[in-house]
């Protein structure tokens, strides 16, 4: 029997989490909040942003191919809900 992969493991720890493989990148934005560097991604045919954090500034994505691990999540601002994903694992291609 082959062993369980980290991400098959994780996958099916964490029911709500999805894996997205091969996923291109249009948009790849950073900024400082409170000591943190947030990235923003936009993907190919996705008009929801993917959202993580890191305390260092991140590489530049743009174009890149990427794979995703992440929990989709609604985000609440000024009374209007926005669907956002935050990533908990990404992954050049």
């Amino acid at each position: 029997m082959a062993r369980k992969t980290a991400l098959q493991t994780l996958l099916e720890t964490h029911p709500n989490l999805v894996h997205s493989e091969l996923c291109k990148v249009t948009s790849h934005v950073q900024r400082e909040e409170d000591g943190w560097f947030v990235n923003t991604l936009l993907i190919v045919k996705s008009d929801v942003p993917f959202i993580f954090k890191r305390r260092k500034k991140y590489k530049n994505l743009e174009s890149s191919v990427v794979n995703l691990t992440y929990y989709p999540e609604v985000k609440e601002i000024a009374g209007m809900e926005f669907e956002t994903m935050k990533v908990v694992r990404i992954k050049v291609s």
